[in-house]
């Protein structure tokens, strides 16, 4: 696992909607990749060989992919921000992943149109 930074920058709270982040996956070597966890964006360009495009976690990135993160899974379906169902011990595992990141990358913002919990516009399915 990798160490804690020294060196993060000060928490940001630029806004950004799931739109705007979907701008950040990695995909465009001219941008920083983003991922953002319970509305939180954190900036994780340092880990491009991890969260760039095709690479392992690049699932996660240009997203609120809570659910998917607590649920320790990489399946698209699974990647939304809606976390209101997950277990007690799913939601556990989704704040160990906020804790990790907010030792490991900057924050530069935060999600402004997270649908409400539940909402199934917020599902990988809601554009069909």
């Amino acid at each position: 696992m990798q160490p804690a930074q020294t060196d993060l920058a000060p928490p940001k709270d630029d806004p950004f909607t799931l739109e705007q982040l979907k701008q950040f996956d990695g995909t465009d070597p001219t941008k920083p990749i983003y991922v953002a966890i319970k509305g939180t964006v954190f900036d994780v360009t340092r880990k491009a060989d991890t969260y760039g495009k095709g690479k392992s976690y690049n699932l996660f990135a240009g997203k609120d992919a809570s659910r998917a993160l607590g649920m320790s899974s990489l399946k698209p379906e699974d990647a939304v921000s809606d976390y209101s169902t997950l277990s007690e011990g799913d939601l556990k595992t989704l704040n160990d992943w906020f804790d990790f990141f907010s030792k490991r990358y900057n924050i530069v913002g935060k999600v402004t149109d997270l649908p409400p919990p539940g909402s199934a516009s917020d599902s990988a399915t809601s554009a069909l």
